[in-house]
C-alpha cells in the first residue's frame, strides 16, 4: 500500500486556465482530489485571483497545505505582453481568433523582461528583452512601431541600448 497522505506538507500544483472562469471539475478533480480538496471551492478562488486577466490564458500555481489552497499568479511572457497591449476584454465564447496587432512601448517592454527575468536563462536583461520582443513578435504587435525583429537587429548590432538593470 502506498504511504499515508501528510495533510502538513507544502505541495505545489500548476494550472493553465482562463482568467476570470472557473476552470472545469474535470480538469482540477485529478490534481487536488487526493489532496482532500473540493475542486469546486478551488475553482473559485482561482476565477476570483484571475479577474485580472479575463479571458488570457494564465498559469497558476495552487500552494497546497493542511486542505487549503493559496492561488498565486504565474505570470507568462505571452499573457504579459497581451495584457501590455490594453485590449477590451472579450467573451471568448463569441470572439474566436484574435489578431492582436497593437503597439506596445519599448519601456513597457523592458519591464515585462524585469518581471520575467527570473524565469529567462539569459545572464543580461538584454537577453530578456530579446527573448520579450520574440514574443511579441510571435503574438503579432509593434514595438514603437516597428517589427520587433528589426528592434532586436538594433539592439543586437548597439543601435539601441538596454540598461544593465
Amino acid at each position: 500500500m502506498p504511504p499515508k497522505f501528510d495533510a502538513s506538507q507544502v505541495i505545489d500544483v500548476f494550472i493553465r486556465v482562463k482568467g476570470g472562469e472557473v476552470p472545469g471539475g474535470s480538469s482540477l478533480a485529478p490534481k487536488i482530489g487526493p489532496l482532500g480538496m473540493s475542486p469546486k471551492k478551488v475553482g473559485d478562488d482561482i476565477a476570483k485571483a484571475t479577474k485580472a486577466w479575463k479571458g488570457m490564458n494564465v498559469t497558476v500555481k495552487l500552494i497546497c497545505q493542511n486542505r487549503q489552497a493559496k492561488v498565486e499568479l504565474v505570470p507568462t511572457a505571452s499573457s504579459l505582453v497581451v495584457k501590455a497591449l490594453k485590449e477590451p476584454e472579450r467573451d471568448r465564447k463569441k470572439v474566436k481568433h484574435v489578431k492582436h496587432s497593437g503597439n506596445i512601448a519599448l519601456d513597457e517592454i523592458i519591464d515585462i523582461a524585469r518581471q520575467m527575468s527570473h524565469k529567462s536563462m539569459a545572464k543580461e536583461l538584454k537577453g530578456t528583452v530579446k527573448e520579450i520582443l520574440g514574443t511579441a513578435f510571435s503574438v503579432g504587435c509593434t514595438v514603437n512601431n516597428k517589427s520587433p525583429m528589426d528592434i532586436q537587429e538594433a539592439i543586437q548590432d548597439g543601435e539601441i541600448t538596454i540598461p544593465d538593470k
